[in-house]
């Protein structure tokens, strides 16, 4: 089984449709449970991946150049 590249924008977007679903008052329970435990993972991996940005832009803004951290990497 090939692992899917995390994408940001595209875990966002999943993010506001579980938010959507989660308010729909007919969603059943188990699915509810389902999709909150989904979104949960996804906000980590956002979480992780701004993190990862944040590291990069401070070394940008320090260095002028991000080769010094990605060599680390």
């Amino acid at each position: 089984m090939e692992k899917k590249e995390f994408n940001f924008e595209n875990s966002i977007t999943r993010l506001d449709e579980i938010v959507k679903l989660l308010e729909d008052s007919k969603t059943p329970l188990d699915e509810s449970l389902k999709l909150f435990e989904e979104g949960i993972s996804l906000v980590r991996k956002c979480e992780l991946k701004l993190k990862d940005v944040e590291q990069k832009a401070t070394k940008i803004l320090e260095n002028g150049s991000i080769s010094d951290f990605e060599a680390k990497e």
